[in-house]
């Protein structure tokens, strides 16, 4: 009974052998089969790198966020424009402004070649009240000393005991600081001497710019700012002496957000020479910000924006009023925003490819290999019969 069980059992059997003794071996054969094994090991490397690859699908779909900030990170280098000469502005379509911002921002004095001049960064002013050239006779010392604001005060008795002191009140006013010789606080500490000084060198700058999540722009460019008649001013007038603005720069990095995984950033490394010494450049870059939202494998969620960019330059003559001097960033958002997601293959996956990979490779092996062995026996049986007439 048993027996009767276990044949009809066999009779299942999908792989039925031959005997050993009717199996024929062939050099061919051998060849096919090494081939085929090596072919295997091959497809197998590629296939379980492939299943150790990360794929990063991406998503496209309507920004509904609301209320957000964005971050702008920065790092500019212009070898012909000194750190106190520079201020940093940003404005949006909201009619926020932030005016010559310190906050976040970082300044480094260069030379010529781009290498550092101090080993220290700081926030650089004009008149900076930390420099002074007759130390001794610095009266700002004195707790009493209440310099005047050369009629700037906000109110009755208000006191500018310093040069950026009274450059701040000229600012709140909207007036042009035009002789800064004639004002004791910029006269003691230097003020002109030190744009003389510092007129040769260069400046990087980089931090970072927290700004509304609309339309707007934030430029670099040379003179104190400030609002006059609902307009956005530049004060240039104490530059005069020095003629034309050098606006040569090398953007370093600029980013919008956070950055991820395979991110190009399209302004990263990106320089512009200017050669003419009569004219001024203006430098316009119009970016168009996506945002963006970044999953990795281990659940970490990254929201942050990818850019393009068209540009623009215009050349500004000495006394032109139509236009300002500078590095201009005017960005907008899409409305679309992208998901990148990271996928991996599932081990089931991977184990399918393996079994498809090794049946496929020795079911095409054994086709060669029976096409090849009856060739050889038909040609074979062919030159015997031609031997035998």
């Amino acid at each position: 009974m048993p027996s009767d069980f276990l044949n009809k059992i066999k009779s299942f059997d999908a792989y039925p052998k031959t005997l050993e003794d009717f199996r024929v071996r062939t050099n061919s054969g051998a060849a096919v089969s090494i081939i085929s094994g090596i072919f295997i090991v091959w497809l197998f490397i590629a296939e379980f790198a492939y299943y150790l690859r990360t794929d990063v699908n991406p998503e496209l779909f309507v920004d509904t966020t609301r209320g957000e900030k964005l971050r702008i990170n920065f790092d500019v280098t212009f070898p012909n424009m000194p750190c106190s000469f520079l201020s940093v502005d940003a404005m949006d379509m909201t009619g926020e402004h932030q005016l010559d911002v310190y906050h976040n921002i970082f300044k480094t004095r260069v030379g010529k070649d781009g290498q550092p001049i101090q080993s220290t960064v700081e926030k650089q002013e004009l008149g900076d009240k930390h420099v002074s050239l007759k130390p001794e006779n610095d009266v700002t010392k004195d707790p009493n000393y209440c310099g005047s604001c050369y009629g700037a005060e906000e109110y009755p008795g208000q006191c500018c005991r310093t040069c950026q002191e009274v450059q701040e009140a000229y600012r709140k006013k909207g007036w042009a600081f035009v002789d800064p010789d004639g004002i004791e606080q910029c006269s003691r500490e230097g003020f002109t001497a030190k744009l003389q000084q510092q007129k040769d060198e260069g400046c990087k700058v980089y931090g970072f710019l927290l700004v509304n999540k609309v339309a707007g722009n934030f430029h670099f460019a040379p003179g104190k700012s400030f609002q006059q008649n609902h307009m956005h001013v530049h004060d240039l007038a104490i530059f005069n002496l020095h003629g034309a603005f050098n606006m040569t720069h090398t953007i370093n990095k600029l980013s919008f957000g956070t950055e991820f995984p395979g991110i190009i950033n399209p302004l990263d490394g990106v320089s512009k020479l200017w050669t003419s010494s009569s004219n001024s450049p203006m430098y316009q870059y119009f970016v168009k910000v996506v945002p963006t939202i970044y999953e990795s494998l281990g659940g970490n969620v990254i929201n942050t924006n990818q850019f393009s960019v068209t540009e623009y330059t215009r050349s500004l003559d000495r006394d032109s009023n139509h236009g300002l001097p500078g590095v201009f960033i005017m960005y907008e958002l899409s409305p679309i925003m992208v998901k990148f997601t990271e996928t991996q293959k599932s081990f089931a996956h991977f184990l399918t490819g393996v079994c498809a990979i090794i049946g496929g490779v020795f079911t095409v092996a054994g086709i060669i290999d029976a096409f090849i062995y009856h060739s050889l026996r038909s040609l074979k049986k062919k030159v015997e019969l031609g031997k035998d007439t």
